[in-house]
Formats: structure tokens, C-alpha cells, sequence
């Protein structure tokens, strides 16, 4: 009987210890997990230029990154191009589920919004799919990169370009929101100094409404030879639809889709995009590393659109785990801010984008490209469908460093 008493007794003793060994190898597992959360449009106006194709890219960014010593998980979620709902989803996988970086964010108004969460949490924010420019300049933190494009960049390329091709006076239908707000602002600027005139704007729901028919009948009334769609995604698509069926353009009207995406061309369909002019910094037949990057995601992806934000989520994702891999997953996950500092010190290169960098107010630096939608029978083949006008180099296309109000930036 002692025997059996000593024998019960050393297993009573080391059954807690047993049982502690996997509540310490899943902290430990934890504590070697880098996790990216990918906050975006999944269901609304945004879908096409985000949704199921931007899930893609950054999986493959973590495929093709592999394992260099520590785990990397990715959880998405729809944030309906709502601040709350975003701010909400984002606290919840800041304080709760160990998420390091969010990625993507679309909407202008969220982006600005989980920006400042990012800096309050200590965490990582990468705006890809983002336009405001404000996110650089009066609203910039140390914790947030803006990849891809901005409305500067936008206003610039497409914005200057129509005035000097003759349409210098112009009238604005705009998304009623920070992205639209800015995206106006910044144009009309431009087409002031290139010598045009705004004639006046006209607010749309956002979101809210798919019938533009009296905001287009205001801008016609105005007189003005441009009408600016200072909005995106299916917006965009309607704008141009609707503005079509009243005969807008054989009355002689320029449309100037300030902020037009490779997926509504493809969406609009050649026939009644031809001829607009739009500006990305990503086209798939760009190059051939353009090309080997469209090539590796077309099977994950099926019959959809790549565009300039999806290859983003793909190219920011690699940097940032290049850097983690740099400072290592234990100053990653304590220091948001010190993985962005990273992220700024090395050069950025992949197939999307090729060479480029980030400057210390959290710009990401590349070319802008100025493109013409083809003719149907200019097209060779599926997603055939720009010819390139222009290229603005990656020091040029962005607004200057000492100009945005960025407070990171030393005077």
C-alpha cells in the first residue's frame, strides 16, 4: 500500500507540470508568431479593388517570404468603409488576438482613423489602398507607411495632363468624404496652376447612392469642358455609365477619372472606356517582373482584375517581414514603431514595384504612370487594356517632403 500511495503521489505531482507544458509551448508559439491583419472593403464600393484578390497577394507575400525562423498568421475582416467598425475590429485584434500589422484599410476616413490607433497601441499600419495625402502630411505618425498612391500623385499625373491637352476648366462630382475631400483639393490646385479654372463641385453620398443623374446634370449645366470624379470603385463605374447614357461626351465633355482602377475597366468593359486616362503605380504588363508577379497570384485568383492596391498589399507585406526578420519578432512585437523606423532605413525592391523607399514621413517612393484605356481593337487579350502616355519618376511623383507638415520630417 505505501508503495502504491508513493506511486499516486508522484503522479498527482507531476500532472500540473504536465498539464502547464502546453499552455507554454502555445505561449511560446505566440510569442514566435508575426500576425497580419487585413482590414479592407470585402463586401461594398471597394470590393473589386480590394476584397478576395488583396487576401491573395498578401498570402502570397507570406509564401514567398518562408520560414526564417518564426511563424506568420493572417486574419482579414470587412470593415464596411466605416471608421467605427474599423477602430473597433482593429482594438480588438490589437488587445486580444496579438495582431502586429494592419494592412490595406481602403477607405480614407478609416485609414485616418486606425493611423492614430496604430500610434496609441504601439502597433504597425500600412495604408495600401488609401489615398489621402494627409496621411503623410498633417496627420503622419511614426507607426504608419502609405504605400501605393495619394491624391497628390493622383492630381498631379491625371489632373495636370487634361489641362494641357485643352480642358482647362473644370467641375467636380465628389465622394462626401476625407478621400473625396482631398482628392478635389489637390486636382484643383494642379489645374489651377496649369492655368485652368474650377468652375464648382458637387457632393455625393458616400456611401449611400448609385443614381448620379443630378450631380451630372449640375456639372453639365456649369459649362464646364471637364467633369472630375474626385471618387472610386463602383462610383466610379456608375459616374461614367450614367454620364455615357446622357451623351455627356458627345457633347463634347472630358471625363477625368481621377482615381480609376484596372478592375472598373474591366467592369465599364472597353466599349465605353476607351479613351480615359487614369493614373496607377502598377500595371501587370508593365515589365517582366510586373509580368512574373501577375503570372504567380493569376492562379490563386482566377478571372479577376489585378490592380495597383492588390499588387501593394503583396509588396508592403514583404517589406514589413523582411524588417521584422531584421530587428527580430520579439522588438517587432513590442515596438510597431521600431519596425517602421526598419522599414524606412532599408530599400524597398520586389516585382510589383521594383526599386524604391519610404521616406521618413512614411511616403513609399516609386514611378506614377499616366495610361489611356485602349480601343477593343487595340486589345490583345484578357486585361489588355492600357497603353502607357507617361511615366513620373519616383522623386517627382509625390508631393515634397517639406511641404505635407509631416512632423516627423526635420526641417
Amino acid at each position: 500500500m505505501a508503495i502504491e500511495r508513493r506511486a499516486l503521489l508522484k503522479a498527482a505531482a507531476a500532472a500540473p507540470a504536465l498539464g502547464a507544458l502546453p499552455g507554454r509551448s502555445a505561449r511560446a508559439q505566440a510569442a514566435n508568431t508575426i500576425k497580419i491583419g487585413l482590414l479592407t472593403d470585402l463586401s461594398g464600393t471597394y470590393r473589386d479593388l480590394n476584397g478576395p484578390v488583396s487576401i491573395a497577394c498578401t498570402r502570397l507575400a507570406i509564401q514567398e517570404f518562408g520560414s526564417r525562423g518564426f511563424n506568420v498568421e493572417m486574419v482579414s475582416a470587412d470593415h464596411q468603409n466605416k471608421p467605427d467598425v474599423a477602430v473597433n475590429i482593429a482594438r480588438q485584434w490589437f488587445d486580444r488576438e496579438s495582431v502586429d500589422l494592419v494592412l490595406n484599410l481602403a477607405a480614407s476616413s478609416v485609414a485616418l482613423a486606425i493611423s492614430e490607433l496604430a500610434r496609441e497601441k504601439n502597433k504597425v499600419a500600412i495604408a495600401t489602398s488609401t489615398a489621402t495625402s494627409d496621411l503623410t502630411g498633417r496627420a503622419c505618425t511614426p507607426n504608419t507607411i502609405h504605400w501605393v498612391f495619394d491624391t497628390y500623385m493622383l492630381a498631379k499625373s491625371t489632373g495636370s495632363a487634361t489641362v494641357r491637352a485643352g480642358g482647362d476648366t473644370w467641375y467636380f462630382v465628389t465622394a462626401d468624404y476625407a478621400f473625396g475631400h482631398a482628392l478635389e483639393r489637390d486636382t484643383a490646385e494642379f489645374v489651377r496652376k496649369a492655368g485652368g479654372r474650377v468652375l464648382g463641385s458637387a457632393r455625393t453620398p458616400f456611401p449611400g447612392t448609385t443614381d448620379f443623374s443630378s450631380f451630372l446634370l449640375q456639372a453639365q449645366a456649369s459649362g464646364a469642358k471637364v467633369i472630375g470624379f474626385a471618387n472610386a470603385g463602383t462610383d466610379t463605374v456608375n459616374c461614367i455609365k450614367q454620364a455615357a447614357e446622357f451623351g455627356l461626351t458627345r457633347r463634347g465633355i472630358k471625363l477625368a477619372s481621377l482615381l480609376m482602377f484596372l478592375p472598373d475597366v474591366h467592369s465599364l468593359g472597353l466599349n465605353t472606356a476607351q479613351g480615359l486616362i487614369c493614373t496607377e503605380s502598377f500595371y501587370w504588363d508593365l515589365n517582366d517582373r510586373t509580368r512574373a508577379f501577375s503570372s504567380r497570384v493569376r492562379p490563386h485568383i482566377g478571372n479577376a482584375a489585378i490592380c495597383m492596391n492588390h499588387a501593394g498589399d503583396y509588396s508592403a507585406t514583404l517589406h514589413y517581414l523582411k524588417a521584422v526578420a531584421d530587428i527580430g519578432v520579439a522588438t517587432a512585437k513590442a515596438d510597431g514603431a521600431a519596425v517602421v523606423a526598419r522599414m524606412k532605413a532599408m530599400p524597398t525592391d520586389d516585382d510589383a514595384f521594383g526599386a524604391g523607399r519610404i521616406r521618413e514621413d512614411g511616403r513609399k517612393i516609386h514611378p506614377a504612370y499616366l495610361f489611356e484605356v485602349k480601343k477593343p481593337e487595340e486589345s490583345r487579350g484578357p486585361f489588355d487594356y492600357y497603353k502607357l502616355l507617361q511615366t513620373t519618376p519616383a522623386e517627382e511623383a509625390f508631393r515634397p517632403l517639406n511641404e505635407g507638415g509631416c512632423s516627423l520630417v526635420r526641417s
